[in-house]
């Protein structure tokens, strides 16, 4: 087994404002949609996004936690300290929620937290080191 992740799910309680923040807002592409029910989004070359809505996503899979205490953080790592504010800006103008302000850390980066509308948890991270700039496209 190779590793790698191939596709991120998650439920969401509004699919039409989850595709606003994400598709409308924020320009992500859609790879696949149905209708009321999950949109793919296309987050890397070989990686996906589901947004799943709630409901069917719990018949399948079994009851979701509450977004707001969301135990997963998830990442997008930029090129440049600037490119990180740019980012959390869109974000908030997009809807989002800034949850951590931008700041410089002890290892050498720069990173901020924002919130989805559905309050899923992104860190946005300008990381300097050899496995950061791996990240990178």
């Amino acid at each position: 087994m190779h590793p790698r992740v191939s596709v991120i799910t998650l439920a969401v309680g509004e699919l039409a404002a989850a595709r606003r923040f994400y598709v409308d807002e924020l320009g992500w592409p859609v790879v696949e949609e149905v209708a009321g029910e999950v949109i793919f989004v296309r987050v890397g070359e070989t990686s996906i996004l589901s947004l799943w809505n709630r409901a069917g996503f719990e018949a399948e899979v079994g009851a979701a936690g509450p977004a707001s205490a969301s135990p997963i953080v998830l990442a997008h790592n930029v090129p440049t300290a600037a490119d990180v504010d740019a980012v959390v800006a869109r974000v908030i103008a997009a809807g989002g929620a800034l949850v951590a302000a931008p700041q410089r850390r002890e290892w050498g980066g720069y990173t901020a937290y924002i919130a989805d509308p559905e309050g899923y948890r992104w860190e946005i991270a300008h990381n300097p080191t050899p496995m950061g700039e791996s990240l990178l496209p």
